[in-house]
């Protein structure tokens, strides 16, 4: 796609990221109606198999889906789980027994060189593979034992939206398919998302704080943590504010030192033990006089300098994220646009990144 940008066409900035983001609900239904039934038979397969561990391969705003993919595994399979360094198979040739491992790449386009020749040696070293993209037609889709579609559609905008929580939801339904669950908790998800997408003045009230902002940490735990390094990735590519993100756990061994009172500091605050377990990190935050903003609790909200309430309760800690990072979606936009800038047209970044 061409970096094209709004104003160059006559169309408003961020029409298409816009756009793309409106559509998750509609994306998430079609995953839970149409996806669900091959992602389980995927899952049942590979089940059959029963991997001794799982390493998880992919780049950018995948590797995000990833790492979220990697705590479900852990906790909910008492799998361990690896992220791999293609670096040591596609730059120093390493060669690995991975015999019953199963290895899932993750990757929007699946075009990337690199994702393609690691998992290609995968497969020749033993491991079952599965790809895990919005393209079935794929070099990755080809290479791979295995493939789920997330079904999102083809997406133009260069920030990923709509294909980021497609990959969770695809991912969650894959891990439970690997548990003999049919994965009724995420039902529960497109209207709830609807919901959150509707509001859409709350966030640009939000964004007022940081349009002049010159750094923002973003920092979360537990299943929050993927959510918070894929918010710090939005804000970066599109409104180029240097955003840290950090588990609340590290936040605490060194980096808060550098938190003062106008540092602006957004905290995910999951409805769970991930909430929980991030609670001191928050009264720490505030006892510095932190601008800290929460996206998560209500409870939490209210003690905050501001905040947005996500719609929590009944629904699993394990699926939040997938409602979490849709108003941080939403804020990456509007800083964006605050700022003067095209979201539909960050520059350097092109749609399809092929790293070697």
């Amino acid at each position: 796609m061409s970096a094209t940008t709004g104003t160059d066409t006559g169309e408003q900035p961020g029409r298409i990221m816009s756009g793309e983001m409106a559509e998750q609900p509609e994306v998430l239904r079609r995953i839970l109606d149409q996806g669900a039934p091959a992602i389980r038979r995927t899952a049942e397969q590979i089940a059959a198999r029963n991997p001794r561990f799982v390493l998880l391969t992919a780049r950018g705003t995948s590797d995000n889906a990833a790492l979220y993919a990697k705590y479900l595994l852990e906790v909910g399979l008492g799998k361990p789980c690896g992220l791999t360094s293609m670096s040591t198979t596609t730059a120093y040739g390493a060669k690995q027994d991975l015999t019953d491992v199963l290895v899932i790449t993750v990757s929007q386009s699946g075009g990337s060189p690199d994702l393609v020749a690691s998992t290609r040696a995968a497969r020749a070293a033993g491991a079952i593979t599965l790809a895990v993209t919005n393209n079935p037609d794929s070099p990755l889709a080809a290479v791979s034992e295995h493939h789920i579609d997330v079904l999102a559609g083809p997406e133009k905008a260069l920030p990923a939206t709509k294909t980021y929580t497609a990959e969770l939801l695809a991912l969650y339904l894959f891990v439970e398919g690997l548990r003999s669950r049919d994965g009724a908790a995420a039902q529960v998800l497109p209207d709830l998302a609807r919901g959150v997408l509707d509001r859409r003045t709350e966030v640009r009230q939000l964004a007022g704080r940081y349009r002049f902002a010159e750094r923002m940490v973003i920092t979360s735990r537990g299943y929050g943590y993927p959510t918070a390094k894929e918010a710090a990735l939005k804000l970066m590519e599109t409104s180029y504010i240097p955003a840290l993100a950090y588990s609340g756990a590290d936040l605490l061994h060194g980096p808060l030192a550098m938190v003062d009172n106008v540092s602006p500091v957004i905290a995910i605050v999951p409805d769970g033990r991930g909430g929980d377990a991030l609670r001191p990190v928050l009264e720490r935050l505030r006892g510095r006089g932190a601008d800290l903003v929460v996206i998560g609790t209500g409870a939490e909200v209210e003690k905050a300098s501001a905040g947005f309430a996500l719609p929590t309760a009944g629904v699993a800690e394990e699926v939040q994220p997938i409602l979490q990072i849709l108003p941080l979606q939403l804020l990456a936009y509007e800083v964006t646009i605050a700022r003067g800038q095209d979201p539909d047209a960050p520059r350097a970044l092109a749609k399809v990144t092929e790293t070697h």
